[in-house]
């Protein structure tokens, strides 16, 4: 048997593998400055509050701060933008609303069929940092066709930590080895490996805008597909 055949269950990184924040983000924020008059560079902007995500995180993970909801710690980074920007006048409701931007991100083009096919065969579960109220309200909003929300919220804990993984798996009543992680991201899918579950590299050449790179790696992923629609055609067998 190979290493993908026992696989019963997809779990899939969110933000860059799913959803496109960058874009979103500057799609908004134009709209914004359009609303209010107010001049921002948007593509430096998104990049910079996306460069915060894992600072932020990492000072839960060591314990410097107790266990914080991405909400929050989108919120904290959100706050120093906008003096570091320059970008004043916004009420509390206008910067409430800009925050949960992140609950608002579009799916890439291939994202909602590609899960679709995937999901008549196995379970697809959405395996995110992201909180749950953010998590369930972006895949309402955007139509994602999630079996299952699995957040880091619940294990109380940020990939990569390996208890996000074997919780999931947990979660999901299977060994780790029928879980096949998804991902944008190698250090993600590096983590997943670790604990025994199966990976599949899906890069995202546009997640940082238009100028940025796609990450890579060494790292060898069980399977590599150029979109969601491929990654259904190597493990359905189309």
């Amino acid at each position: 048997m190979s290493r993908v055949e026992q696989v019963r269950a997809l779990t899939f990184d969110v933000f860059g593998t799913v959803v496109d924040w960058y874009g979103s983000i500057v799609a908004e924020g134009a709209a914004l400055s359009r609303a209010t008059g107010t001049a921002v560079d948007w593509p430096a902007f998104a990049l910079a509050w996306r460069a915060g995500y894992q600072p932020a995180m990492q000072r839960v993970r060591t314990g410097e701060v107790g266990w914080t909801k991405l909400d929050d710690l989108h919120r904290q980074i959100l706050d120093g933008l906008l003096v570091q920007f320059g970008i004043t006048g916004l009420d509390e409701a206008t910067v409430a609303h800009l925050n949960r931007v992140w609950h608002r991100l579009l799916p890439w083009p291939d994202s909602i069929g590609g899960l679709g096919r995937l999901r008549g065969r196995f379970i697809v579960a959405a395996l995110s940092n992201g909180n749950m109220a953010l998590l369930v309200n972006m895949a309402r909003r955007a139509g994602l066709p999630w079996d299952c929300i699995l957040s880091a919220e619940l294990m109380r804990r940020y990939k990569p930590d390996p208890a996000v993984y074997t919780g999931a798996a947990e979660l999901l009543g299977l060994a780790p080895e029928q879980v096949m992680m998804v991902a944008a991201h190698p250090l993600d899918l590096l983590a997943a490996a670790e604990v025994g579950m199966r990976t599949a590299y899906v890069p995202r050449p546009l997640e940082y805008g238009p100028s940025g790179a796609t990450e890579t790696t060494s790292f060898a992923a069980d399977l590599i597909a150029t979109d969601l629609h491929e990654l259904a055609d190597r493990l359905l067998g189309v």
